[in-house]
């Protein structure tokens, strides 16, 4: 039975400036263009020939692209067909968190330095970042997870800054204090008096995770202690923010490798869906 091949464009979930692409064993070729945005993107299957302005390269299952605004390039898959994942980032939006990240002041936006980077990370994280943005509804968690790739991605033009521990501090307080509540991004700068990158940056030196991150490993701990209580998992759920009990699992499961019912399971007995408790009653013998 053939392949299927599947095309997929959408908007991310939680942000609008963010358009996502990705096609599933294609042999679509690509003529020369170009976009107005940052392009990125890796290989998942197969190889292709990328020529991206005078540059000619061969890239192949696990290769990250990186691509300017107004770069002619085109690709096209070697051996019938190819998969791959890229996302779209709006060029202003990009050049606001440059003028965030340098010390130095800049008219419009910077070019990556790179058109590849082939190492397994780069390439793990992209697929942590596309996975995030396809499905995060959280615009705080979605935006911290794109900068904090895109921190990784400008990484070698970046200056250190004096971190205010005190300031940083106030934030994590406000994410403790209001564990249940999705807290906007800005408001967080606004507290700290930040942007939003160095918000991100200075918290995760701090607490080794960006703010997002950090909310959600705290709301998991906060949902283990409610379930060795017994609550129920809808309450737990609710009680801590999360959008659906769905949500609540995958996240759960992803920093304790079991679901929330497993878990409840060794402290509190909970049956497993189907099974029935027992009665009480005896039967009588005949």
């Amino acid at each position: 039975m053939p392949r299927e091949i599947v095309h997929n464009l959408a908007k991310s979930a939680a942000l609008d400036f963010v358009e996502m692409r990705s096609a599933n064993h294609s042999n679509s070729c690509y003529s020369t263009h170009s976009h107005d945005e940052f392009s990125f993107g890796v290989v998942d299957y197969g190889s292709a020939s990328y020529k991206n302005l005078q540059r000619n390269y061969q890239i192949h299952a696990g290769t990250t692209v990186t691509i300017n605004p107004g770069e002619a390039h085109s690709c096209n898959p070697e051996q019938g067909e190819w998969s791959y994942r890229m996302l779209f980032i709006d060029s202003d939006w990009m050049a606001d968190l440059q003028r965030q990240m340098f010390a130095h002041k800049h008219s419009g936006y910077l070019p990556f330095k790179q058109d590849l980077l082939k190492d397994t990370l780069s390439y793990q994280q992209f697929g942590q970042l596309y996975s995030c943005l396809r499905t995060e509804t959280n615009p705080l968690m979605a935006e911290g997870s794109l900068i904090d790739y895109c921190q990784q991605l400008f990484a070698p033009n970046l200056q250190r800054t004096a971190l205010d521990v005190t300031t940083i501090s106030q934030v994590q307080e406000l994410i403790m204090d209001q564990l249940d509540s999705n807290i906007a991004l800005t408001d967080f700068c606004q507290l700290a008096n930040m942007s939003p990158f160095h918000l991100i940056r200075s918290f995760k030196h701090q607490y080794g995770q960006s703010p997002h991150a950090y909310q959600l490993d705290q709301r998991i701990k906060r949902a283990r202690l409610l379930l060795k209580a017994g609550d129920s998992l809808a309450n737990t759920a609710t009680a801590l923010g999360f959008a659906d009990q769905s949500h609540f699992q995958r996240n759960f499961k992803k920093r304790t490798a079991l679901t929330p019912r497993q878990y409840q399971q060794f402290f509190v007995g909970v049956p497993e869906l189907g099974q029935q408790k027992p009665s009480g009653r005896s039967r009588r013998g005949r």
